[in-house]
């Protein structure tokens, strides 16, 4: 089985428990990011099950597969290095029931869907039971005692219309001394249902891990498969990929600034960028057949070619766009209320976003430098140069800088992207045989990479797929970036991450 990707190369390494180790602390040593770890049942194969994990570099990906023998369930943990690596440990136990050594032993997805000796991706776990009454549940939260600490417990369920999470605060008066979350509520089977799909169909439910991340896990899947089936993708489709793509972050920042200036009591600004964005989602109507185009991109290209006419729509909305935005920016930046609320809010040093291994505009904001659209041979984003957002303060007016250039860099590449457009098909057919192996996609949404690990089975089956949403990164982080501030700032905080839970729980 041979690791490939289509964006960065990668380096595939099969090696045994003290291989794993030392590979994760030399990766450690030399600044790699983990960007995710999961397992696979390949006892009918081997006899035994599979551990991967996925490093981030500078420029390549390592992926590391650990081959358990037969029986053993054991396997060096990764948390004491990489702090993410505690959560996707408890998930693949919860999944798979492989333990990492010295792991947290509470459940992460579970919460009681199903009995604590089921493992759903094992090939012989049993179907689900029909729904009933669940058992009752408590779950563990940390305790931090001192004089005057009480603890505030809010969600799962919020007032607002949002998923479900849970957050539970110990505090001092107001100020946030410790911040605990509990996550997995959304959890939805995704990577089982993947193993019932054939290989031209797992890119509907990609494109559906995270409503505002679409075109990026859809773009990704369809990476993946393209490089099984080692087919090129037309320049064309390619261009339009990315207009998507740099729809979808524009259409996210800009329902974020608007959400950020209301929690910070600017309710102005949630109605002038919702104006901005629901004018935007309507031309994705017209030019591309739904306000959330989740079915646009497919395997080979994309499922239907642009007309001139609405290429032309496209071109004067970007540049009115450029305008608006520039005009709600100055006023913002104007508003000492709004100023006073971001500055030091819910700030994460760019030594801590390091440690964290955070990704994306959060981890942009932090002073970290990493954005997959300015590695060289990115296509199509190479020939035009993309350049980086990025701040070192780490608040949450960092946050809100960074969205507002990514704001103008994504117009400025829609802009090139139509005017530089190439001619030419829109898709090209897989053909019928793909044969079984193992193949990474990667593409920079609006959140951060959007990673899909597809492994082709028999038949056009799927063998393996497993998601990654760059908020299992940022999700930790928030945690300390409210510590010292005060209860009141949480909302514009986690507002200013905007984190999906469904892209985490999935």
């Amino acid at each position: 089985m041979r690791a490939r990707c289509s964006v960065m190369p990668v380096d595939h390494q099969t090696l045994d428990a003290l291989g794993w180790a030392a590979l994760a602390h030399r990766l450690h040593e030399q600044g790699a990011r983990l960007l995710t770890l999961w397992g696979s049942d390949t006892r009918p194969a081997r006899g035994g099950f599979t551990l991967f994990a996925c490093w981030l570099g500078a420029e390549s990906l390592t992926l590391a597969q650990l081959d358990l023998a037969p029986g053993v369930t054991h396997y060096p943990g990764l948390h004491e290095r990489f702090p993410v690596a505690e959560r996707l440990q408890r998930a693949v136990r919860d999944l798979l029931g492989l333990q990492a050594l010295g792991m947290d032993p509470r459940p992460w997805l579970r919460h009681t869907a199903w009995a604590p000796d089921v493992y759903p991706l094992r090939h012989d776990a049993a179907p689900p039971a029909p729904c009933g009454q669940p058992e009752a549940e408590r779950y563990a939260f940390v305790p931090v005692d001192g004089e005057g600490v009480h603890e505030i417990a809010v969600g799962p369920v919020h007032a607002g219309i949002i998923e479900p999470g849970q957050f539970r605060f110990s505090v001092v008066g107001e100020k946030i001394l410790r911040l605990e979350q509990r996550l997995g509520f959304t959890h939805k089977g995704v990577e089982k249902r993947f193993e019932q799909l054939g290989l031209r169909e797992g890119v509907r439910l990609a494109a559906r891990l995270s409503g505002d991340s679409a075109a990026a896990n859809a773009w990704a899947y369809c990476m993946a498969l393209e490089t099984l089936a080692d087919v090129q993708v037309p320049p064309r489709a390619l261009h339009l990929r990315a207009l998507l793509l740099e729809r979808e972050r524009l259409a996210n920042h800009l329902g974020d600034l608007g959400a950020i200036g209301n929690d910070g009591g600017f309710g102005f600004a949630l109605a002038q960028f919702s104006r901005l964005k629901e004018d935007l989602l309507r031309l994705n109507a017209r030019a591309f057949g739904a306000r959330y185009p989740f079915d646009a991109i497919q395997p080979g290209g994309l499922a239907a070619d642009l007309d001139a006419a609405a290429a032309d729509m496209l071109h004067d909305q970007a540049v009115v766009l450029q305008a608006e935005v520039e005009r709600l920016k100055t006023i913002l930046d104007q508003h000492e209320g709004l100023r006073d609320r971001f500055k030091t809010t819910g700030r994460v040093k760019p030594e801590l976003a390091l440690a964290f291994g955070m990704l994306g505009l959060a981890a942009r904001a932090s002073g970290q430098t990493l954005d997959l659209r300015v590695l060289p041979g990115c296509a199509p984003y190479a020939r035009h140069q993309v350049k980086l957002a990025m701040e070192p303060d780490g608040d949450v007016a960092a946050r809100v800088a960074v969205r507002f250039a990514e704001v103008f860099e994504s117009l400025r590449l829609c802009r090139e992207l139509l005017d530089t457009l190439p001619e030419g098909a829109v898709r090209v057919e897989l053909g019928d045989a793909i044969a079984p192996g193992l193949a990474l996609g990667m593409v920079e949404g609006w959140r951060g990479p959007a990673f899909i690990a597809l492994q082709s089975g028999p038949g056009g089956s799927i063998a393996r797929c497993h998601p990654h949403d760059p908020s299992w990164q940022n999700w930790p982080a928030l945690e300390w970036a409210v510590t010292q501030d005060i209860v009141p700032d949480f909302p514009l905080i986690n507002k200013s991450f905007n984190l999906s839970y469904s892209g985490h729980d999935s």
